[in-house]
């Protein structure tokens, strides 16, 4: 029997190393993975975008001062192939997240499972999808922006890249920029290849200082793109209001 693509999927996050990738969160404010999906299924995902009937909007980001390029995010149910990634990274994400809870000071926990986290999303109001995939071509970029679309918010989320660097575009790398109180800001390029992700907060983390840990502002955003067409998938784990 054939096995189904998004079984091999989950076969991948398993196979991530979730210890390196906390101490990554910790020590840097990010953490990358090996391929998460094979080339197919990227090329699978970036002709998606072309399919209306697979989303529930569109974003362009000029008409909004985001940018330039724009975005579809995916409505339920989402391709099973996304589910899965959503459902099975979860899990791994959820004891990072309730470790920074604590050190911050914040109150309450996250489930350990996505549904019963997406449960208290739409209970709250926040039932839209946020997945999404995003698309850029020459002299494109976004600006510096966190995913924030309610109350609820699940601190780590993460941007997987569909297309091939040097082959299918140059330029449009993934941005990263941390502010620390009272000091300058440091950004950070994150280099990726084809279906790899780059693990990230969606708003802030903690980072220890002489007082304890203290909450530091983070932002995302893309390079202006040289050549080509980029397409990405980004998985965030709370629903939008």
């Amino acid at each position: 029997m054939k096995r189904r693509p998004e079984a091999a999927a989950v076969e991948r996050v398993a196979t991530v190393d979730w210890r390196d990738v906390a101490s990554s969160l910790d020590e840097r404010g990010y953490a990358t993975t090996a391929a998460l999906l094979t080339t197919g299924q990227c090329r699978a995902l970036a002709a998606l975008y072309d399919r209306d009937e697979a989303f529930r909007s569109r974003v362009v980001m000029q008409a909004h001062g985001f940018g330039c390029g724009e975005y579809k995010y995916l409505r339920y149910p989402l391709p099973s192939i996304v589910d899965a990634l959503r459902q099975a990274i979860y899990p791994q994400l959820a004891p990072i997240a309730n470790r920074w809870r604590e050190r911050l000071g914040d109150d309450g926990r996250f489930p350990t499972a996505l549904d019963t986290y997406l449960a208290e999303c739409h209970k709250a109001g926040q039932q839209r999808p946020t997945p999404l995939i995003l698309k850029y071509e020459a002299g494109d970029y976004n600006c510096l922006h966190q995913d924030l679309y309610g109350d609820l918010i699940f601190p780590l989320q993460l941007t997987v890249l569909l297309s091939a660097p040097e082959d299918d575009f140059t330029g449009g790398e993934f941005l990263l920029v941390e502010q620390r109180p009272r000091a300058q800001s440091k950004g950070e390029v994150v280099p990726l290849r084809q279906a790899e992700a780059v693990i990230f907060p969606v708003h802030h983390r903690p980072v220890e200082g002489s007082r304890g840990a203290y909450r530091v502002t983070m932002r995302h955003g893309v390079s202006r793109l040289r050549s080509g067409r980029r397409l990405t998938l980004g998985i965030i784990f709370h629903d939008a209001a």
